[in-house]
């Protein structure tokens, strides 16, 4: 039975929906997802469920990603996340590491550093285990970067900016326009190299890295431009006025709720805090959102077809939040299958149920509507 007879099999109402405009995930159900992710990464330096991780947010991207633009730079923070592995590899041969190790591997000229410099040095003997445990960091770091770059790829950022509350407008604009400055740039890089190797010109090396990277410049200096011209010829930074009592509350409100949700967040990660930290971030975040509501007052703004959150949204956000919960436990209840010695050096052994957890984060993959082929910019989604 091949795959569309299978999919043909099944009910209706559990097969995904093509993608249109008003069946799209949005872009902050995307973005939930992803953070799951991220923060799953952020409590394990276990490889193997890193990689599973990294497996899982490759395989949603390819299911659900579009032809978009911003849809592009995938492989982009892929290719960043191996790069930063290297550089923590170099830089623990190069400069040393804390970690104790038995197993010798090299030995590098050492350079002689001045008194004032103790602790530190240059060269000198490599370890298997500092190179186990230089990877393992290595791996998290490219983990977190890879699942930042999933959100970059399936959220659309102009959807996101127009889902974000009147009060965050202003920093949501440049927020929005700094994420899709990376995609934008792939893009821009891909589609010179095209051109060059259509007109029998290199595509590799320094010299072609130089003529390249001028007209990239350009062009994303050059979408700058036409984005703040589109955003004043629609009456961006109009305010309203607001009494001034309201707008000292305003002021209390989100600073106090900022406060109370750092203090809290540090409770909750600290050894001894858990106690204070939950009350703190709840009453936090209460704050922060009556701040958040009472300042978007001051924003006079419109929105056309906002964007509504549907059974499928709140199952993509709830899959990426149930694998970061998991994670999260995992970490109390066992931590050593999280994070795997080195000393001793042994081999990592993959926990079932944290592994079972993190395919959970598949769920968007059968859950979100079905992209089209090709799916070309709404002008009515720009900002």
């Amino acid at each position: 039975m091949n795959r569309s007879t299978g999919l043909a099999r099944l009910p209706h109402a559990l097969r995904a929906p093509a993608a249109s405009r008003s069946n799209a995930v949005p872009a902050g159900a995307w973005w939930l997802w992803a953070l799951g992710l991220a923060t799953a990464a952020s409590r394990t330096t276990n490889p193997l469920l890193l990689g599973l991780l990294v497996g899982v947010a490759g395989y949603v991207v390819a299911a659900r990603r579009t032809d978009a633009p911003w849809a592009r730079s995938y492989g982009a923070f892929v290719k960043l996340g191996l790069f930063v592995v290297g550089v923590r590899l170099v830089f623990s041969v190069l400069l040393g590491s804390s970690v104790p190790g038995t197993r010798l591997l090299f030995t590098l000229p050492e350079v002689p550093l001045p008194d004032w410099a103790q602790g530190v040095r240059v060269g000198g003997q490599v370890t298997a285990e500092q190179l186990v445990f230089a990877l393992y960091d290595g791996a998290k770091l490219a983990t977190l970067l890879i699942c930042v770059g999933a959100a970059n790829s399936l959220a659309n950022p102009a959807r996101l900016l127009k889902s974000l509350p009147g009060a965050l407008y202003e920093a949501g604009v440049a927020v929005v326009v700094a994420m899709t400055f990376a995609p934008n740039m792939v893009a821009d890089v891909l589609r010179l190299r095209t051109a060059r190797r259509l007109r029998g010109r290199p595509t590799g090396g320094v010299a072609a890295v130089l003529q390249i990277g001028l007209p990239v410049l350009e062009g994303a200096l050059e979408r700058s431009v036409a984005l703040a011209a589109s955003m004043d010829a629609r009456g961006y930074g109009r305010t309203a006025q607001v009494p001034p009592a309201v707008r000292h509350t305003t002021n209390a409100l989100t600073l106090g709720g900022l406060l109370g949700v750092c203090a809290g967040t540090y409770g909750l990660l600290a050894a001894q805090g858990a106690v204070y930290g939950l009350p703190l971030l709840g009453a936090g975040l209460v704050a922060a959102l009556a701040g958040l509501k009472l300042g978007g007052r001051r924003s006079v703004r419109t929105r056309y077809r906002p964007d509504r959150w549907g059974a499928r949204a709140w199952l993509v956000a709830g899959s990426g939040v149930l694998v970061a919960a998991a994670l999260i436990v995992a970490g109390s209840a066992d931590p050593e299958a999280l994070h795997p010695g080195v000393v001793p050096l042994s081999a990592p052994v993959l926990p079932l149920w944290p592994a079972a957890a993190v395919l959970a984060g598949l769920l968007p993959a059968a859950a979100a509507p079905v992209p089209p082929s090709a799916s070309p910019v709404d002008p009515e989604e720009q900002p």
